[in-house]
């Protein structure tokens, strides 16, 4: 499964940002989706996920109320509506598929990763 994260750009703070994940795959809806995010200097972590038909998601603390994730799998794309953009949200974004099918949390459960999208936003 081969992965383009794309949407990421430089905005101000307060402004939203549309990311989104398509993958070259038969058939997206076999795999649980999710998008992390990695800042300079810090570990990778958990941004938020989404299940294979959608209908479970899960999200950071951090950006809960805030963020959105949904997919389409007849485009085979992923999508992260970013609200209410802090300076905390500069990061890179990347897009991970699993076979685990669920909303996963946990960076093990992703075998495929895309390239990353770098998203910034200024005070």
């Amino acid at each position: 499964v081969q992965l383009q994260a794309s949407g990421g750009g430089l905005v101000q703070e307060g402004d939203s940002l549309r990311l989104s994940c398509s993958a070259s795959v038969l058939m997206l809806s076999t795999y649980g989706m999710g998008w992390f995010r990695q800042a300079p200097g810090k570990d990778r972590e958990f941004v938020a996920a989404i299940s294979w038909t959608g209908t479970s998601t899960e999200y950071a603390t951090s950006v809960k109320d805030r963020f959105i994730i949904s997919r389409d799998n007849a485009k085979k794309t992923v999508y992260l509506q970013m609200n209410s953009l802090k300076p905390d949200d500069t990061a890179v974004y990347y897009c991970a598929a699993g076979r685990a099918l669920v909303a996963s949390t946990m960076m093990n459960d992703y075998d495929n990763w895309g390239q990353g999208t770098q998203v910034t936003v200024s005070s």
